[in-house]
């Protein structure tokens, strides 16, 4: 115990005369959950609605330390330490217990407002082939679709887990014999200390917009912006996409890193350059001009807006000294489940499209790119907005889909404590506001049956915001549901059957 009340105060986070018998007890496990703690526990209080109940369960489950900025009546028996600041605390703690694992692992991290999941799985797909011809391990993935370390697969929650877990996941993967590790680092990740001490190899940074602004959130664009940044800092090589909006200001921060680099479809100076863009079929095929080959490739995942998207992991990945074979062969196969998962009736009139877009700059492109991929068919939309969060989107959401979609149905995306009529009568009137018509039905799985169902005519349906995930979030509770990519396919074979 008393090495962790070193370590704290080696990093200026402990209170002064902050550590109460904290002593020579063995700290063997680590955790914020209650429910999680056991013996030999070292438990951390975080979070504005911590209760002292909480506290209670973990030391009777057997926790022998608190970490908190204050005490706690249930604890004044049990040895604690206090220090001034407990997200950076939890950082500095996770990184200790857990060993720093990120120094042995190539770690690539994915920022941005659109497209960080896509990334994080074309550079999966990139590295798992150089892996495999290597004979070695696939490599990890932490991000907001799921989480891989080599010892478990587990449906994610957020973006950027905690630091506590960070490294857990982290610290598995190295010790399942993994070397390489992709992830999303979210703004919140930034702003709340989650990824402070670590560095990534690569950092890759796509785009930026408004998005996130809310009061549990970040307070305005600027504090969004900043937050953002911080990946740079940790960076040993930065990728910036040269294509994002306030580029001089991102390459500005991004200088902080070791090396620098640079990738765009439209400046022909960037150091990975896109070029002669074309769909031809199902295949979306960009050459690419860079100091080491200048090559042309192939997407299969839907989409003409995700060459940018590879075009950052093509930058990362020969930067980080992959040949390029691997990375033809792993975009050409790369997959990520619930992104841009097409699905067709047999007679092609009607196409559904379920990805996780869901806010205003991946609604935008997605609309415009399917609007240029199908002239044919009508826009039909379905999606929500989640409660109390990021309430910038639903004007956002609302204003594009209204501008794309012939109809838009509103439904259930994880609102939390806010009603969903609420949150759908909100974003309404931004549908509206654009002369679209719409419909509000709260579960999910019958607003796709809807618009299927009352659908003429060749029809692209634009089913977004949960993707794959199996999960809503009510109140505090997640409640097991079919997810979207379930739906669209029931309902379209029902349809099938019906058009025999």
């Amino acid at each position: 115990m008393k090495d962790y009340v070193e370590i704290l105060e080696e990093n200026g986070l402990l209170l002064e005369d902050g550590a109460k018998e904290a002593g020579a007890q063995v700290i063997r496990t680590m955790t914020y959950n209650s429910k999680e703690a056991e013996a030999d526990t070292l438990f951390i209080c975080k979070g504005a609605a911590f209760k002292p109940m909480y506290l209670r369960e973990a030391v009777e489950r057997g926790a022998v330390c608190y970490v908190s900025e204050k005490t706690f009546a249930p604890g004044e028996s049990v040895p604690y330490i206090l220090v001034k600041d407990i997200r950076k605390a939890m950082s500095v703690l996770a990184n200790f217990f857990y060993n720093k694992p990120w120094e042995d692992l190539v770690v690539t991290g994915i920022g941005g407002t659109k497209g960080k999941s896509t990334s994080a799985y074309y550079m999966k797909a990139v590295v798992d082939d150089y892996m495999e011809a290597l004979g070695k391990k696939e490599s990890a993935v932490i991000s907001s679709i799921d989480i891989y370390d080599g010892k478990s697969l587990v449906e994610s929650h957020i973006t950027t887990p905690e630091a506590v877990e960070l490294q857990q996941h982290l610290r598995n993967a190295l010790d399942s014999g993994i070397e390489y590790a992709e992830m999303e680092v979210s703004s919140q990740a930034l702003k709340y200390n989650r990824v402070d001490g670590m560095r990534f190899d690569a950092a890759v940074f796509l785009n930026i917009s408004e998005d996130h602004i809310s009061p549990i959130e970040h307070e305005d664009f600027e504090d969004y912006f900043t937050s953002k940044m911080r990946m740079f800092e940790k960076a040993d090589r930065a990728f910036v996409n040269l294509d994002a909006d306030y580029t001089d200001r991102i390459l500005t921060y991004a200088k902080d890193a070791k090396e620098m680099y640079t990738f765009s479809t439209k400046n022909p100076e960037a150091d990975f350059y896109a070029y002669a863009v074309r769909k031809e079929g199902h295949e979306t095929k960009f050459s690419v001009k860079c100091a080491e080959f200048d090559e042309e490739f192939v997407l299969t995942m839907p989409g003409l807006f995700n060459v940018e998207n590879a075009l950052g992991v093509i930058a990362a990945a020969t930067k980080l000294g992959i040949p390029s074979a691997y990375i033809h062969s792993g975009l050409k196969r790369a997959r990520s489940s619930g992104r841009m998962e097409l699905y067709a009736s047999r007679d092609k009139e009607k196409i559904a499209i379920v990805d996780y877009a869901h806010n205003k700059l991946s609604f935008e492109k997605l609309f415009s790119s399917m609007q240029a991929e199908y002239p044919d068919y009508d826009i039909v939309s379905v999606f929500g907005c989640p409660g109390k969060k990021a309430l910038v989107r639903r004007r956002d959401l609302g204003t594009v889909a209204g501008r794309y979609a012939r109809k838009v149905y509103l439904a259930a995306e994880d609102p939390g404590y806010e009603p969903v009529a609420d949150i759908s009568a909100d974003i309404a009137r931004y549908v509206a506001a654009q002369n679209c018509p719409y419909e509000m039905i709260e579960d999910r799985g019958e607003a796709i049956r809807t618009a299927i169902e009352k659908s003429e005519g060749k029809t692209l349906f634009l089913i977004t915001g949960k993707g794959a995930e199996t999960r809503q979030k009510y109140g505090s509770e997640y409640i097991d549901c079919p997810s979207d990519v379930e739906y669209v396919k029931k309902y379209l074979a029902q349809y099938d059957a019906k058009e025999k």
